[in-house]
C-alpha cells in the first residue's frame, strides 16, 4: 500500500514537470515570435542570416574538391601556369623517351663497331665505303676510319712523313665533339625544365593565394568552406612544377651519365684508329720511301 502511495506521487510530480516545460517552451516560442523593441536587433540577425546563406551558397559550389573541378574553377593566370607545366612535363618525358632509345641504340652500334676494329691491322682492313664492314655503317668510327685514310692519302709524297698522327689526332677531335654534340642535344631542355618549373608553379601559387584572400575580404568570412578551395588550387600549381621539376632533373642525370659513357667508349674507337695509322706507318715500305724522299 505505502509502494502503490508513492508511486502515485512520482507519477504525479512528473507530470507537473512535463506540462511546466511545455509552458516554458510557449512562452519562449512567443517571445522569440515577438518583434524587437530596437530596429537595430532586429537587423542583426537578418545580416547573420545573409552572411549564413552566402557561406552555404559557397560551400554548395565548392563541394567538388577533385583536380579537374579545382582547375575549371582557377583563375586564368593559374590555368596558364597549370597548362604550361604539364607540356613541359609531357617534353620532359618525350625528351627522355627519344634520347633513351637513340643512345641506346648509338651504343649497341658502337661496341658492334669497336669489336670488329679489333680484328683489323691497317686501316684500309676496316672496309671504306660500298663495301665497308655492316658494323661500321653508320657509326662515328666509320668517319674516324674515313679521316684516317684520307689523311694518309693528302700526306703522301711530304717529307716530314711523321706528322700525319699529329694532324689525325687534331681532325679525330673534331669528330669526337662534333658527335658528343649531336648525341647530348636536347638535354639541354631537361635542365631548364629542372631549374625553373618549380618557380614556375611557385608564381602559380603566390598568384592564387592572393586571390584567396582577395576573395576572403568580399565574402567578410574565414570559414574553411570559402578559403579552402582557393588555396587548394593555388598549392596545385605549386604540385605540378614538383611534378614536371623532379623527373626531369632525374632524366637529365641519367642521361649526362650515358652521354659521358657513350663519348668515351668513341675515344676509345679513336685511339684505335691511331694505333692503326701508326702502324701503316711503320711499313717497310713506307719508311724506305720516307728515307729516298730525304
Amino acid at each position: 500500500m505505502v509502494l502503490f502511495v508513492v508511486q502515485s506521487s512520482a507519477f504525479a510530480h512528473q507530470a507537473k514537470a512535463e506540462a511546466g516545460s511545455v509552458a516554458q517552451d510557449g512562452d519562449s516560442a512567443v517571445t522569440s515570435a515577438a518583434p524587437p523593441a530596437d530596429g537595430s536587433a532586429g537587423e542583426r540577425p537578418a545580416a547573420k542570416a545573409a552572411v549564413a546563406s552566402a557561406i552555404a551558397a559557397a560551400g554548395e559550389g565548392n563541394s567538388e574538391i577533385s583536380i579537374l573541378a579545382l582547375v575549371k574553377r582557377a583563375d586564368v593566370v593559374v590555368q596558364f601556369v597549370i597548362g604550361a607545366l604539364i607540356f613541359a612535363s609531357l617534353a620532359c618525358w618525350t625528351v627522355f623517351l627519344s634520347k633513351t632509345f637513340e643512345l641506346s641504340r648509338a651504343r649497341r652500334r658502337l661496341v658492334a663497331a669497336l669489336q670488329a676494329l679489333e680484328h683489323a691491322r691497317f686501316p684500309e682492313d676496316i672496309g671504306i665505303g660500298s663495301h665497308s664492314n655492316a658494323s661500321m655503317r653508320a657509326t662515328v668510327l666509320r668517319r674516324l676510319a674515313e679521316a684516317a685514310v684520307n689523311e694518309k692519302r693528302l700526306s703522301e709524297g711530304l717529307v716530314d712523313d711523321r706528322s700525319v698522327i699529329d694532324r689525325y689526332l687534331t681532325r679525330a677531335g673534331e669528330i669526337v665533339r662534333t658527335e658528343a654534340r649531336h648525341i647530348a642535344r636536347g638535354t639541354g631542355l631537361l635542365a631548364t625544365i629542372g631549374a625553373i618549373a618549380p618557380f614556375v608553379g611557385l608564381f602559380g601559387t603566390v598568384w592564387g593565394i592572393m586571390n584567396s584572400f582577395i576573395g576572403i575580404s568580399r565574402a567578410q568570412t574565414t570559414n574553411l568552406a570559402v578559403v579552402a578551395p582557393g588555396i587548394v588550387e593555388a598549392l596545385l600549381a605549386t604540385a605540378i612544377g614538383l611534378v614536371a621539376a623532379i623527373p626531369a632533373v632525374i632524366f637529365y642525370n641519367l642521361l649526362a651519365r650515358g652521354t659521358k659513357a657513350y663519348v668515351e667508349q668513341v675515344g676509345e674507337g679513336s685511339g684505335m684508329v691511331v694505333r692503326l695509322l701508326s702502324r701503316d706507318l711503320a711499313r717497310p715500305e713506307r719508311v724506305y720511301a720516307a728515307r729516298a724522299a730525304e
